[in-house]
Formats: C-alpha cells, structure tokens, sequence
C-alpha cells in the first residue's frame, strides 16, 4: 500500500468519492474530444467485400457454398464451403438456403471445412 493515503478511514472515504468525481470529469472530457474528432474527419467509406475473382479467363466464381454428391469414398452427400479443399472435383454449387436445407434434411457438414458451424448461426 501507498504511504502517501491517510490512514484513517473518514479521509479515505472522502479521497475515494474525490477519485469517482474527477474520473466522472475525466471521461466526460475524453467524450467531448471523440465528439470533437468524428465530427472533423469525413465518415470513412463503408468498404464492400471485393467480389471473388474467377480463377482464370473464362472459368467461373467459385461458389460460396456446395454439395458434393455420395458416390466412391463418400457413403453420403456432403455440404462443404466453397473454398474447402476436402470437396474434390464434384462440388455442386447451392444456394446458402439450400445448404442449410440439406443440412436440416440429413446429409453430413464436411469435416475439413464445417458449414455447419456457419451455417447454424441466425
């Protein structure tokens, strides 16, 4: 402990409810400046996630979500990210309502990439 404080428990009181007050000043003041700052800078652009490119000339956007189809290797049908590397060649590109459609309708989330994780939040 500091031996700069009193050691008497009115005086501490009283340096405690002068402590409250001058950090209620403080934080006031610390307001009034962002106030102050927002009000001088232009509002930033709101930026929009780029577009994914395609992966070369003439090929297409690879899709944000996909099936991929029971066959050889695959007992049942998959939902995967559209990124995944687990999915192979087979990927069906799908609408994310469908994605979750699928999901609720029995076929398995992919265990690499886990849309179910994504795709479960509201």
């Amino acid at each position: 402990m500091g031996d700069d404080l009193p050691p008497d428990l009115p005086r501490l009181r009283t340096l405690e409810t002068w402590a409250a007050h001058y950090l209620t000043r403080i934080r006031t003041r610390i307001a009034a400046v962002k106030r102050q700052q927002t009000q001088q800078q232009p509002p930033a652009p709101t930026a929009t996630p780029p577009a994914r490119p395609a992966a070369g000339p003439g090929r297409a956007r690879t899709p944000d979500w996909g099936l991929a189809e029971a066959g050889i290797g695959a007992p049942a049908t998959e939902v995967h990210r559209g990124d995944c590397w687990g999915r192979g060649r087979s990927l069906v590109p799908v609408s994310e309502e469908r994605a979750r459609a699928e999901l609720a309708g029995g076929a398995q989330p992919c265990a690499v990439c886990r849309p179910d994780r994504v795709l479960a939040r509201p």
